[in-house]
Parts: C-alpha cells; sequence; structure tokens
C-alpha cells in the first residue's frame, strides 16, 4: 500500500513538472509571437510568466533581452544576455546579442570580447562577423572592419548590410571605388535601401562624378521624399557643377524639411553668395550661426560676404570669432589678413599671413598678399621673395608683380 501512495505521489509530481514545462513554452511561443509582431512589451510580459514557471530556460532570458533591446532598455537586455550566457555558456547568438547591447552602449572594446566569443562558437555566425567589424569601424580601425566584413559576405554572399558596411571602411579610408562597387552590391542586393543610394552618392561626388551621385540622390528622393540629407547632398553636387540656382533650390527643400538644418543654410549662402546675392548669403549665414553658433566655417564665410560689401571691420570681427573657434583655421587667418590690408593694416596682415602660412605651407595666396603688404610698407626684399614663392606654388600672376617692382 505505501508503494504505491508512493508511486502515485512520484506520477503525480512528474505530471506536475511537465504540466509546467508545457505551460512555460506556451508563454515562450507567444511572447516569439509578440516580438515578430514587434509587440516588446507584451513580449515580455509573456516571458516574465515562462521565466515564472521555468527559470532554466536561456532562451527566454535571450529573447526578453532582445525585447527589452528594442524597447532601448540596453541595461537590461545586458542582465537577461548574461543570465541566459550563465545557464548556457555555449550560448553563441546570446554572446552577439550582449554585444550588440554594449555597443549600442558605446562599449566598443567590450562589444567585440563577446563578438570573439561568438564567432569561436559558431565560424560561420556572419551576423557576428559583421557586427565584429562595426565595433571596430566605431574605433577607427577600418582595415580590422573590412577583414570582417570580408568574412562575413565570404559566409553569405546575399548579406546586404555587409556589403553596405564595408562601403562605408572604404569610404573612411578615401577608397571611394571600392566603396561605390560595395554600395553597388549591396543595392543589387536589396533594391529599396535608401541609405545605400545616398552614400554611393556621396562617394562617387568624392571621385567627382557629380551626375552619378545626382543620378542617386534622385534615386534617395524617389524612396525616402522626406530626405532633408538627400536634398542637401544633391544640392552640393550641383554647386559643384556651378549650379546655383540648382543647388539653392535642393537646400530650400532641405530646409523646409528640417528647418534646424545649419549647413543647408550656410551652403545656400555660398550659393547665393556665388551669385552676387550678398544681402542674402549673409542673411542665410546669420541663421546657419543662430542654429549653430560654434561653426568656425560660417563666420568666415560670412566674413568673406561682408568683405565683398566692404564692410572690412565686420568681416574682421567675424574671422575673430571663426579663430577663436578653430585656431588652426589658416584660411581665416588669410581672409582677416586680406580684411586688415584693405584696412591699411599692413602689419596686422602680415601677421595674420604668417599665421597663415605656419599652418599652412603651401598657401600660394597668402604668400602674394604677403608680398603685397611688405611692398605696401616698403619691404620690397620680403615682397619679392614671397612673390617668388607664390610663382613657384603656381600663381603665374606673380610673377606679373615681379617684374614690375623687382629686379
Amino acid at each position: 500500500m505505501k508503494n504505491l501512495i508512493f508511486a502515485l505521489i512520484i506520477i503525480f509530481s512528474v505530471s506536475i513538472t511537465v504540466s509546467g514545462q508545457n505551460r512555460a513554452k506556451e508563454y515562450l511561443e507567444k511572447g516569439n509571437a509578440k516580438l515578430a509582431d514587434l509587440d516588446y512589451a507584451g513580449a515580455i510580459e509573456d516571458y516574465n510568466k515562462a521565466i515564472a514557471i521555468d527559470p532554466e530556460n536561456e532562451m527566454v532570458y535571450n529573447n526578453r533581452g532582445t525585447a527589452k533591446y528594442a524597447l532601448s532598455d540596453k541595461n537590461g537586455a545586458i542582465e537577461d544576455y548574461n543570465k541566459a550566457i550563465a545557464l548556457n555558456n555555449k550560448f553563441a547568438r546570446a554572446y552577439g546579442n550582449r554585444g550588440n547591447a554594449k555597443q549600442a552602449l558605446s562599449d566598443y572594446e567590450g562589444a567585440i570580447e563577446d563578438y570573439n566569443k561568438a564567432i569561436t562558437l559558431n565560424l560561420y555566425d556572419s551576423e557576428a562577423f559583421n557586427d565584429r567589424g562595426a565595433a571596430k569601424f566605431a574605433l577607427s580601425d577600418y582595415k580590422g572592419a573590412i577583414d570582417d566584413y570580408d568574412r562575413a559576405v565570404m559566409i553569405n554572399p546575399n548579406f546586404a548590410k555587409a556589403y553596405y558596411n564595408r562601403g562605408k571602411a572604404k569610404q573612411a579610408i578615401s577608397d571611394y571605388k571600392g566603396a561605390v562597387d560595395d554600395y553597388s552590391r549591396s543595392i543589387a542586393v536589396a533594391p529599396g535601401d535608401p541609405e545605400a543610394y545616398n552614400d554611393r552618392g556621396t562617394a562617387k561626388h568624392s571621385l567627382s562624378d557629380n551626375f552619378g551621385a545626382i543620378e542617386d540622390y534622385n534615386k534617395v528622393i524617389s524612396l525616402k521624399p522626406n530626405s532633408a540629407t538627400a536634398y542637401y547632398n544633391r544640392g552640393v553636387a550641383k554647386k559643384d557643377l556651378t549650379d546655383f540656382n540648382g543647388a539653392i533650390e535642393d537646400y530650400t527643400r532641405a530646409i523646409t524639411i528640417n528647418p534646424n538644418y545649419d549647413k543647408a543654410y550656410c551652403n545656400r549662402g555660398n550659393a547665393k553668395q556665388a551669385l552676387s546675392d550678398i544681402k542674402g548669403a549673409i542673411e542665410d549665414y546669420d541663421k546657419a550661426i543662430a542654429v549653430n553658433p560654434n561653426d568656425a566655417e560660417v563666420y568666415n564665410d560670412r566674413g568673406v560676404a561682408k568683405n565683398k560689401i566692404s564692410d572690412n571691420k565686420g568681416a574682421v570681427e567675424d574671422y575673430n570669432k571663426a579663430i577663436e573657434i578653430d585656431n588652426n583655421f589658416a584660411t581665416a587667418y588669410g581672409n582677416r589678413g586680406n580684411a586688415k590690408q584693405a584696412l591699411s593694416d599692413y602689419k596686422g596682415a602680415i601677421e595674420d599671413y604668417n599665421k597663415a602660412i605656419g599652418i599652412k605651407p603651401d598657401f600660394v595666396e597668402t604668400y602674394y598678399n604677403r608680398g603685397v603688404a611688405e611692398n605696401k610698407l616698403g619691404d620690397n626684399n620680403g615682397a619679392c621673395s614671397d612673390w617668388s614663392k607664390a610663382g613657384k606654388l603656381g600663381l603665374i600672376q606673380a610673377y606679373d608683380m615681379i617684374k614690375k617692382y623687382c629686379r
């Protein structure tokens, strides 16, 4: 009788355990379905219920971590991935996922350690190679990133994101042709990705293929009509083709989409300046500075515009501000020298030209302009020496000054 009761207890206990495991599995599956439907909060609720019944299932922790990651709870995700790994230290995907969460928190070294572990456990994990490449890219290890992207596309020849990322890394080392090739491969696999067209456009622009760049920006706009960046980039390409009116139209569209696009205001100002609309240019520079008062380039450009309307004192003030922000801004020193020279402050001009040349020793126009200021002060030897340097650097008009003033 005792043996029968004991046997019934065992059978009943096993029945309860099996029943609990089945319910935990049901909650896991429900959570997975909600995760797939992007209902992350609902997924977490189901994973919590699964864990309450069966706290030893590493997959539930991993998936709950993924849901938390999607809700921007990166630290909570890491805690869940830690738990999954503690339950199964051979769980490659959990290492990869934890690496992603660390990378999102800018812990790139920690992310790489996790990707290394994931790859050790699964040498054919293309995602882990791609993600490790992204972490190396963030650390400016572009060669190491390219090596990882190479491995990713070797494992998965249809991995559009890895081709795209490799293109970004090649672009970072000025291999623009290689970047264009990789963006094209990414587009061949995923032709609906506007980012790939945009970045291929920027690579083409770097190769002076402005017409090809414009075609790519057109494609971005067709896929993503509210892309301020695409309009801005297309404006830059049009500007390089001296289509200043077309550039202004594109910068204006970019600003309409993003009224705080300081670079678009600045470049629209430059285009207006090229069309001799100095008043309109200054208005745009003012707007750019209102959005971003720490951009040295805008102060320099506004200074140039003020020079053109003979507001040399105002120009000097702008160049002062540009140099205050960036004291290695050779162009601003050179331009301030020009403004001072226009104000007959030849000694002050020479001081600025000296600083510009100290930063940029091949600054040809500055040698010429310093020669002019030296000539005004009666230093013909200094002037002739500077004009000679300017001529040797390719400024032909310097030889006219030599013929006129030098023996």
